[in-house]
């Protein structure tokens, strides 16, 4: 079988032996950013399975499908991995805007911490449209891509030490949260299934009503769900109801599923 970091690049168009390092780690986001579609059809359908590094791959790297944040992010800490960095999964809980309050469903934001000659950063691929493309430092500097800034506030609160806070680009003036984690906890892949469930079963989950598929472009972000697509492009808005011929259509010709 060939190893994942193979699999990978071949997924995401990067040289299979291209030679990893952590300069070269934004790169290596972006690019899964725009290839790997952040997408709930597994739920939706009723096909999850049990989360394992090999069931991971089969399904992004070897299906060519996309997954939530408890499979994107633990793929990625693998491919991590195996290029020789320190890394942790760990969990989170997301902020909810409208509701203007961390949501109800405890800790079912999986991400990934990074430590590179001594600092620890935030590595994120499971976010949906609030990706950072970039390793935030735990430090509090600010990180720009082209997706917006992000940093990393420390935080004592019920729900762990540190926040990611984001301006996406287009689309706010002012710093927003997106969830708050734990630095000094990490999660083992066996937890993962816990998470899974509450996605996929708890009545508040998001993930459980409706199809959801998301990822980046070159110049902004295309979401679909079974009654609309949406286009941002260069800060401009744009977005057509569509009905269940048009979704099936859209899935394969925009995101390859």
């Amino acid at each position: 079988m060939q190893n994942l970091t193979t699999l990978f690049h071949k997924r995401i168009g990067l040289p299979e032996d291209q030679k990893i390092t952590f300069e070269k780690l934004a790169e290596v986001l972006e690019k899964t950013a725009q290839t790997i579609p952040f997408e709930n059809l597994s739920i939706i359908e009723n096909k999850t399975g049990k989360i394992t590094k090999e069931n991971l791959i089969h399904k992004i790297v070897e299906r060519n499908e996309g997954g939530l944040c408890y499979e994107l992010n633990p793929l990625f800490y693998f491919y991590l991995l195996e290029n020789g960095f320190n890394a942790v999964l760990t969990d989170g809980v997301v902020y909810n805007h409208a509701a203007e309050e961390y949501i109800q469903l405890g800790r079912t934001h999986v991400t990934v911490l990074l430590n590179h000659e001594g600092q620890t950063y935030l590595i994120d691929t499971g976010f949906g449209g609030n990706l950072p493309l970039k390793p935030v430092p735990l430090s509090g500097e600010t990180i720009s891509s082209y997706n917006g800034e992000f940093r990393i506030k420390k935080e004592k609160q019920e729900f762990g030490d540190y926040c990611l806070e984001m301006k996406l680009k287009h689309k706010d003036t002012e710093w927003k949260i997106g969830y708050a984690f734990d630095s000094r906890k990490s999660i083992e892949v066996a937890n993962l299934n816990d998470i899974q469930t509450i996605i996929a079963k708890h009545p508040k989950s998001s993930f459980n009503k409706h199809p959801l598929i998301t990822r980046l472009t070159q110049n902004g972000n295309i979401t679909l769900t079974d009654t609309t697509f949406t286009q941002w492009a260069d800060g401009i808005l744009s977005k057509e109801t569509i009905d269940h011929v048009k979704f099936k259509e859209l899935a394969k010709q925009q995101f390859g599923l």
